[in-house]
């Protein structure tokens, strides 16, 4: 039923560290470069997020989904960490590349018995707040003073990334 498709959608990207390593990133990503990147990677990642979600669905294939996610994990991580700057639309092809296959993983996981509209709703949901988390773990330390506020996003960055080179190992 509604609850069902839509819990376990929203399950579904909390229940993988993969996931949930990726969304935080990509979240904290958005605060490191700031400005109109704040709104626009998070919302590439949630449009693109859809894209694949619709593409595992319908069944079609899309190659090296696992090394893809892992991959996001590493970059995302990276990108976090370093507080490189890039252009804001390079930032949102990088997250909506990334969050294509972590969308399509969960489109095609989804078991045949739910609804496709309340499964999407719920991982959609799931995704939003973790990138909320992500944009969190990224503004609050600037409470805690410049030195301190600008290491935190750092160690929390290179610790996601770090968790995605063993991601990635484990899916080679």
């Amino acid at each position: 039923g509604v609850a069902g498709g839509f819990g376990h959608g929203f399950a579904h990207p909390i229940g993988g560290l993969d996931h949930v390593l990726a969304m935080i990133a990509a979240g904290l990503f958005a605060v490191r470069l700031g400005g109109r990147a704040l709104v626009l990677v998070p919302l590439s990642f949630i449009a693109m997020i859809m894209v694949g979600g619709a593409v595992g669905m319908a069944g079609s294939g899309l190659p090296l989904v696992e090394i893809g996610i892992g991959l996001s994990v590493v970059v995302l991580g990276l990108c976090a960490a370093s507080g490189y700057r890039m252009p804001v639309s390079v930032a949102m092809a990088l997250a909506g590349v990334f969050a294509l296959f972590h969308g399509y993983a969960h489109g095609a996981e989804m078991p045949e018995s739910l609804s496709g509209l309340e499964y999407a709703a719920g991982f959609v949901l799931a995704t939003s707040v973790l990138l909320a988390m992500g944009i969190a773990i990224g503004l609050a330390p600037r409470k805690l003073g410049e030195a301190i506020g600008a290491s935190v996003p750092r160690m929390v960055g290179s610790g996601i990334a770090l968790a995605g080179v063993v991601i990635l190992v484990g899916n080679l």
